[in-house]
């Protein structure tokens, strides 16, 4: 089965890093787009980023350009998010996603925390 485990979350300052870490398993990983998603609590799940394979394409969030980073180890069937000059409007559980033939996998999320 289809497998995506998040880690790397945590509490952070405003204005701190981090990098969120996506393991997955099941599939053939490098044949597959991925993403990071997002959700605050009361808040609709937004689209963060999306990388492709190769790793040539790429987009984002307009909140998050400039400031986040995704990308992608294929010989570790691994995605990553580096998270710079953090806010704490990017306070939200942050989740991993694959499509594959129109339908939407997940993890299980990992929680980011932005506060002094």
């Amino acid at each position: 089965q289809v497998q995506l485990v998040e880690s790397g979350g945590g509490l952070v300052r405003p204005g701190g890093s981090l990098r969120l870490s996506c393991a997955a398993s099941g599939f053939t990983f490098s044949s597959y787009a991925m993403s990071w998603y997002r959700q605050a609590p009361g808040k609709e799940r937004e689209l963060v980023a999306r990388i492709g394979s190769p790793s040539i394409s790429t987009t984002y969030a307009d909140s998050v350009k400039g400031r986040f980073t995704i990308s992608r180890d294929n010989a570790k069937n691994t995605v990553y998010l580096q998270m710079n000059s953090l806010k704490s409007e990017d306070t939200a559980v942050y989740y991993c996603n694959v499509k594959r033939w129109s339908l939407d996998y997940w993890g299980q999320g990992t929680q980011v925390t932005v506060s002094s």
